[in-house]
């Protein structure tokens, strides 16, 4: 058996939005900056996309841009934010990912930007009063990016009192969406959200695409030169096949939301049930109700949880650890240190999608019992 549990890094192509990017791929292969017949079909679909992006966040669509990915959509939130909106303070936290942390080390280093991270506790969870407490502290133009859902620990950020606070302060507001879009409701038309990121691949979409939304407060420049494509914000022909595959993905994925959220809920309740009952000094990373497909699971330190992820592997199953490798010594990651997590225990990050089964966590389980210390009187 082969079971995948690392949907947290990437999901699978459903079979509906294979099938929509082959239609378009046979069907559609215009330039979308054409003007004759065959580059208006390419526009009409990629307006359409926009369109259908647009309205599950509750967005217009003037305010959506299909980019590559989440991280070329950051560093445009986070790079047009310093050069074209006069900002000169961002606050972060020290758990973001890496697309975001090492933009604003080269913020401070090219632009001078003063870059404050706020602390989490053991959960993952920033202090909303810290927060507030430093936008009160100075007049300086201010960004605030924050994630809605860390990607190793699955934590949750309160993206509506984040707003609250950003609006009330005169602040920029930019979140990194790619775990929870499609997952979660979100809804910008309520909320006092800047700069909004996400990628395909996240929700069950192709690789190699994704948006920003940029409020049409915003008035950013772009990162890249040399057309006038996405309204003048991002050169180079549009990624059409792409962006049809990821229209689709994210109106399938808001159209079973509840219906995923309950299977891949009960999932992760069943395996944590097991874990807790079967294995030994077995930990929770992150949130007890942290988001619903990731769980972090902290090992106790023995001979054969070193090569864990490894031993996973070879017994055909997908998982992610939690460390870094740096001058050949594993290190725990930025955000296990972060949490305080303790470096002699193995961290490793289960997580699932509506595709899997409990045939899959009891074959897991079964198989975690053979590189792990288990519990006695079961």
């Amino acid at each position: 058996m082969r079971v995948y549990f690392d949907n947290a890094s990437t999901t699978p192509l459903l079979p509906e939005v294979k099938d929509e990017m082959i239609k378009v791929i046979n069907d559609k292969f215009g330039n979308p900056s054409s003007i004759h017949r065959d580059g208006r079909q390419s526009r009409i679909l990629i307006e359409e996309a926009r369109k259908q992006i647009a309205l599950g966040l509750k967005a217009s669509t003037g305010e959506i841009f299909f980019t590559s990915g989440a991280t070329e959509a950051n560093n445009m939130a986070l790079i047009g934010s310093v050069r074209d909106l006069g900002v000169n303070r961002i606050i972060t936290s020290s758990i973001e990912h890496h697309c975001i942390s090492h933009t604003c080390e080269f913020l401070h280093q090219q632009h001078g930007t003063s870059i404050v991270e706020l602390s989490v506790d053991k959960s993952g969870a920033i202090d909303l009063q810290e927060l507030a407490e430093l936008l009160s502290s100075s007049n300086e133009k201010t960004l605030v990016s924050i994630m809605h859902a860390n990607n190793e620990i699955g934590t949750i950020s309160n993206l509506e009192e984040i707003a609250k606070l950003c609006a009330k302060h005169e602040a920029l507001f930019h979140t990194d969406t790619a775990q929870t879009l499609a997952k979660l409701p979100i809804d910008v038309s309520e909320h006092n959200i800047s700069f909004l990121c996400g990628a395909s691949h996240k929700f069950f979409g192709p690789k190699g695409v994704g948006f920003v939304y940029i409020n049409h407060n915003n008035i950013v420049k772009p990162l890249m030169y040399g057309g006038d494509q996405e309204r003048g914000m991002r050169s180079g022909t549009e990624n059409i096949y792409s962006i049809a595959g990821m229209a689709k993905a994210f109106t399938m994925a808001l159209e079973e939301m509840d219906e995923r959220h309950e299977k891949v809920l009960s999932l992760k309740t069943y395996f944590t049930q097991r874990l807790l009952q079967e294995l030994e000094d077995i930990q929770i990373n992150g949130q007890e109700d942290g988001l619903y497909n990731i769980l972090s699971v902290s090992f106790p330190a023995s001979p054969k949880s070193e090569m864990l992820v490894m031993n996973l592997d070879i017994m055909g199953i997908a998982a992610s650890g939690g460390s870094a490798c740096s001058s050949g010594v594993e290190n725990d990651s930025h955000v296990l240190q972060a949490i305080g997590h303790d470096p002699s225990r193995k961290t490793i990050r289960f997580s699932f999608s509506h595709l899997n089964t409990i045939e899959e966590v009891d074959y897991v389980i079964e198989k975690l019992k053979t590189v792990t210390p288990v519990a006695v009187d079961i």
